[in-house]
């Protein structure tokens, strides 16, 4: 799928997603009775839960003060042990990167781990005009490779997707199987889906991977999977290309157990992924398999540039998905309404600077500032205060969006002026207060309401009940 970014046209994804209600369903079940009641318990099982939170905070802003140490680093054990690494500033090269190691190894088929990076550089369709094949090994990557779709989350990039969805795609895609077969289980569609990527296992020429996370000391990359495409991706052919971006290096390997204690715990509530594939250079004499090559890919992409600027913060992001499976506009959104590689709160705040403001202007307008996705978040990214630093880009620079409008410069210069005045703001709360109370006529909600129209459109708006929270306050009401 291309990556052309189309974030411009959130709302019109937003209200597709409203008027789907079998996406409404899975988004309901996978979210909130699904990742968060199992993060929920997740946390209970680690009482030193926020103490690892605080750790893992400085550890990242740490790394970030001495990046370049830490990379040049890096760099160096990987080459000690017989690896390679290739720097790339953009998108493009790193392209270009992978498709000549991919034409020196004479490469038709390469298998891909899931890599959000991969996403990012669109690296799929390149691969494709290179005449080269890209084939998706996780379960849910290949699933929307077959669909011909982009995730819609970054870790459960399909979750979008009934399974009765996911049979219909396999007997369309997999015609030289018996067309009457059974489908109707999830055991049946893992054991097609296996049976199918078997093959492709054993004949890719070149494996690529993301990475979670580097470590200086030993120039090691590491993955984390549940399923264990990431292992074959990396061991079977004789090529592995880790294609990682730069703020993914940390220290050492107790660093990295840091990272891993929170990174599934926080993102599915497992204890640790079912895999966590640590891997070190090309195969050595003494190995009994192995890529013959190890390359690593390391993306700038305007990650430097980021380094120094007030969005700094969202540097620290581990990829767990938490902010995205607690946000309330997410959850009823899902991903592809955003329009680009990254969704939710972490993807509103990346966005802008990937793909511009003048682009994805609606997309940090797109959040209520409850605080959930700073609360949830493992490495204590202030997610609110990166998209309130955009939004005011966006009014700076008068993009729809950034409350520029006509309507909400003459509604908040109104709200202003009483605010600023006492006197007159407490008689006029109370006037329209008192209105608001009869217009509902003791329904509790409206249904509809002029000037409100964008809300009570998909939901009713609570009338209010009685007095202003003041008139209440000064009675005793707590």
């Amino acid at each position: 799928m291309s990556q052309d970014p189309h974030c411009h046209d959130f709302q019109k994804g937003a209200k597709k997603a409203l008027d789907d209600e079998r996406l409404q369903t899975l988004l309901g079940r996978t979210l909130e009775n699904g990742f968060q009641k199992k993060r929920l318990q997740g946390m209970a099982r680690l009482p030193e839960y926020d103490r690892l939170r605080d750790q893992a905070r400085d550890l990242k802003n740490h790394v970030l003060d001495h990046l370049d140490m830490y990379l040049a680093r890096f760099e160096t054990e990987v080459m000690k042990a017989g690896g390679h690494v290739h720097w790339a500033s953009d998108a493009a090269e790193a392209r270009e990167i992978i498709v000549e190691i991919c034409r020196k190894a004479g490469a038709k088929t390469v298998s891909k781990g899931k890599s959000m990076i991969a996403e990012e550089i669109g690296l799929n369709d390149h691969l494709i005009a290179n005449a080269i094949t890209p084939v998706e090994t996780d379960l849910g990557e290949y699933i929307i490779q077959l669909r011909n779709e982009p995730p819609s989350h970054i870790i459960a990039p399909a979750f979008h997707i009934s399974k009765e969805q996911v049979a219909e795609t396999f007997l369309e895609s997999h015609p030289h199987l018996d067309p009457a077969r059974d489908l109707s289980e999830p055991t049946a569609l893992l054991s097609e889906a296996r049976g199918e990527l078997r093959e492709k296992f054993l004949r890719a020429d070149v494996g690529i991977t993301g990475a979670n996370i580097l470590v200086a000391e030993t120039g090691t990359a590491m993955i984390v999977t549940n399923e264990g495409n990431g292992d074959l991706t990396q061991n079977l052919p004789p090529v592995h290309i880790a294609l990682t971006s730069i703020e993914k290096v940390v220290p050492t390997l107790e660093d990295a157990t840091l990272i891993l204690r929170l990174l599934a715990r926080t993102a599915t509530g497992q204890e640790q992924s079912v895999y966590n594939t640590f891997f070190t250079g090309a195969k050595r004499p003494s190995d009994i398999d192995g890529p013959e090559q190890f390359h690593v890919v390391l993306l700038d992409n305007g990650r430097s540039e980021l380094l120094g600027s007030e969005f700094r913060d969202i540097l620290r992001c581990i990829r767990c998905g938490a902010c995205i499976n607690h946000c309330p506009v997410y959850g009823v959104t899902s991903g592809h309404a955003y329009g680009w590689v990254y969704p939710g709160p972490m993807g509103s705040v990346l966005t802008p600077y990937f793909v511009g403001i003048e682009e994805a202007h609606p997309l940090p307008g797109a959040s209520t500032f409850c605080g959930r996705c700073e609360e949830v978040c493992p490495v204590r990214i202030p997610l609110p205060q990166l998209l309130r630093s955009w939004r005011v880009r966006a009014f700076e620079r008068k993009l729809p969006g950034g409350a520029s409008g006509v309507v909400q410069r003459i509604a908040l210069g109104g709200w202003a002026m009483l605010a600023r005045r006492p006197w007159l703001y407490r008689p006029a709360m109370s006037l329209g207060v008192g209105l608001l109370h009869k217009l509902a006529g003791g329904r509790g909600a409206f249904r509809r309401l002029i000037g409100a129209g964008g809300w009570t459109k998909a939901r009713d708006l609570p009338a209010p009940q009685g007095g202003t929270f003041q008139s209440r306050y000064r009675k005793g009401e707590r």
